[in-house]
């Protein structure tokens, strides 16, 4: 060995192993699995998704659906705003909003509602009563109290889907000349709407002078109400409660 060779062997060279002369095949070698290591990854995931998308399909809450009416389900639960007075029936088989005091009603409390007497624009009653049904239906209690009451009145239109403290009824609108005049100075609107539960029919009703709504003078959208009370009874027809119905 030369002095040159040794000085390489000394610097970089290492120990090996002898092997026989001859021609030899190196082994390939595997490299890293990125397409296994993405694929499992992918499938883990996919796995968690579906497995949250059960959890959560288990656990959420059916949304009611609703037919309205008859079945037009419940007000938003919480406590009700109340900004009129309540009346109770002293059995407690009914309750329902009237007008407060020092607004444009005089009120007069009755054994079975309320009756309230408008003193401003153009007039006129509105009463909110109860009277036991007795097994009739709502379309019947209402033509009972138009012919005792207003015995000349004709029927002008049936309000479609007429609904009375959350539940279906029947309401009508007819018109009255008390005199037996047809002018419009004796012209009365009446409207009446009625809804029976529990065998207790409770009835919102307005009489006063024929009023002709347009586009400037009215409640705003077209209506063919024509009274001019109409146009704040909508908030105590609906005020009404049975016993045992839920807050609102």
């Amino acid at each position: 060995m030369s002095d040159s060779t040794a000085e390489l062997d000394d610097a970089g060279s290492f120990a090996g192993y002898a092997v026989p002369a001859g021609n030899y095949r190196a082994r390939n070698q595997r490299g890293p699995g990125y397409f296994v290591t993405i694929g499992i990854w992918v499938a883990v995931i996919v796995a968690t998704m579906m497995a949250l998308s059960i959890v959560s399909t288990r656990i959420t809450p059916a949304t009611n659906k609703f037919h309205c009416p008859p079945d037009c389900g419940r007000p938003p639960n919480g406590l009700p705003v109340a900004t009129n007075p309540r009346f109770f029936a002293p059995d407690g088989s009914f309750s329902v909003s009237y007008p407060a005091a020092g607004t444009a009603y005089d009120v007069t409390m009755e054994p079975n509602g309320v009756r309230a007497e408008l003193n401003i624009g153009d007039g006129g009653t509105l009463r909110l009563f109860s009277q036991p049904a007795q097994g009739r239906d709502a379309r019947q209690v209402a033509a009972d109290l138009l012919g005792q009451m207003f015995p000349d009145a004709v029927k002008s239109y049936e309000l479609p889907n007429a609904i009375l403290g959350y539940q279906p009824g029947y309401g009508e609108v007819a018109d009255d000349w008390p005199k037996g005049t047809s002018t419009d100075a004796q012209h009365l609107r009446i409207i009446i709407v009625v809804a029976v539960k529990n065998d207790l029919a409770l009835v919102a009703g307005a009489a006063g002078p024929f009023h002709q709504f347009g586009p400037e003078d009215g409640p705003g959208p077209p209506s063919p109400a024509n009274l001019d009370i109409a146009k704040d009874m909508g908030k105590y027809v609906n005020s009404f409660m049975w016993r045992g119905d839920p807050p609102r």
